[in-house]
């Protein structure tokens, strides 16, 4: 298995201090296979064996955990000493209150808690106030591009040439299960939905309690095909009802909200650059991977420059940046990313074919007064570096650059 650095760095800064790590992200991300890795790394550090207890709650031998007591008795059985075990626990939201269970274990004896999650919403329930300031989130992201180049390096010892491999990276998108042998585009779709597939059923119908399939579905179209647009619930009630389909706009919310709960779509708010405020209406939505897109839809020419911009704003995500949708005035920035005292404006677009679009993308982020810089990533072969005083950069560069 390939070392994903980013994450094992970010477990081993944590290992041993007084938190409960969390690991979330959608089904397939590499969370189950980052917990074995860390496992060898814990292993490394001359702990024995049997001070790890390893839990996959999905594994049928652990099916007779349903609920925090019987969690907490079992972990509780295998505490042999009080020498420091190290708990992991895989996809912890199927055990009913399980965080009643993490809590008194966290309490009650020498450990150091590992646990993944497959809904984003694991930490933020009137339940998780049990663990409230014990624990650090680690969000788990499908292959970034860099890491997608390194699977193909290690999987199958390809040289890197950034272009065609950026190509190669748009079409197939980032899920690890893909890049570790080498499928068709067909095939890999297939295997993205059949996670997709998963997805649906395990963490939105059921989780959720979601009875109307066939209207979650055409939600879900909706919002695919609507990727990088901004729109409101009204937007998708008022585009059923144009359809002879009432549906009530609070069932639109309660259904993208589940969405987002199972990592499927990211909600992004707008800002006003001018009012500096965060609006409250008219958000975005992008994929948590461009193949779930092509996997359900197939792929679309038609909407590039959406799946870039898609592209860059999960970039922007892994780099732990806080992401907005920007307005000023009536005109839009693709994005306002900042970090602690970093800020970065963005424009997204497939190539720069006229002056309009040369205006559109440069020309607006000029209007914007202030020394953080400015970028318009595109998939141009030539370009002028440096335009208005806004800095243009081919995708696969920003994608791949150590920092912005």
């Amino acid at each position: 298995m390939i070392i994903r650095e980013r994450y094992i760095n970010e477990l081993k800064a944590f290992i041993d201090k007084p938190l409960i790590k969390v690991l979330t992200g959608i089904r397939r991300s590499g969370k189950s296979t980052m917990l074995k890795l860390f496992k060898k790394e814990i292993l490394n550090k001359d702990i024995e064996i049997s001070q790890i207890i390893d839990v996959n709650l999905e594994s049928f031998n652990y099916a007779h955990l349903t609920n925090a007591k019987e969690l907490y008795d079992f972990i509780k059985s295998n505490i042999k000493n009080t020498k420091k075990h190290y708990l992991l626990l895989d996809e912890i939201q199927e055990v009913k209150e399980w965080e009643k269970a993490v809590n008194a274990l966290f309490v009650d004896f020498n450990v150091d808690i590992y646990i993944t999650g497959s809904n984003s919403h694991l930490l933020s329930s009137e339940l998780a106030t049990h663990i409230a300031g014990r624990y650090i989130e680690i969000p788990v992201f499908t292959l970034s591009f860099a890491e997608f180049i390194n699977f193909r390096k290690y999987y199958f010892n390809e040289e890197k040439n950034t272009t065609k491999q950026f190509q190669e990276y748009l079409k197939m998108g980032g899920f690890p299960v893909v890049h570790i042998s080498d499928y068709t585009l067909e095939s890999a779709y297939k295997i993205v939905y059949d996670i997709y597939s998963s997805v649906i059923l395990r963490d939105t119908l059921q989780r959720y309690k979601i009875r109307d399939t066939e209207l979650l579905e055409r939600i879900i179209k909706y919002a695919f095909d609507n990727i990088g647009n901004t729109f409101s619930g009204k937007n998708v009630a008022d585009y059923f009802k144009s359809q002879q389909r009432k549906i009530d706009i609070n069932t639109v919310y309660n259904y993208l909200n589940a969405l987002e709960g199972a990592f499927i779509l990211y909600k992004v708010p707008r800002y006003d650059i001018r009012g500096k405020e965060v609006l409250k209406t008219q958000e975005k939505h992008y994929l948590s991977d461009v193949s779930l897109l092509y996997a359900t839809m197939g792929f679309k020419t038609s909407m590039i420059a959406q799946l870039l911009e898609n592209i860059v704003f999960l970039e922007l995500k892994r780099r732990e940046y806080r992401v907005y949708v920007g307005k000023i005035d009536q005109k839009e920035i693709d994005f306002i990313a900042e970090r602690n005292d970093e800020k970065i404006y963005l424009q997204v677009a497939y190539k720069i074919e006229s002056k309009e679009t040369e205006n559109r993308e440069f020309y607006t982020l000029s209007t914007i007064k202030d020394q953080y810089p400015k970028y318009v990533v595109t998939m141009d072969d030539f370009w002028n570096e440096n335009l208005y005083g806004v800095k243009h950069m081919h995708i696969k560069d920003f994608l791949l650059a150590e920092s912005f």
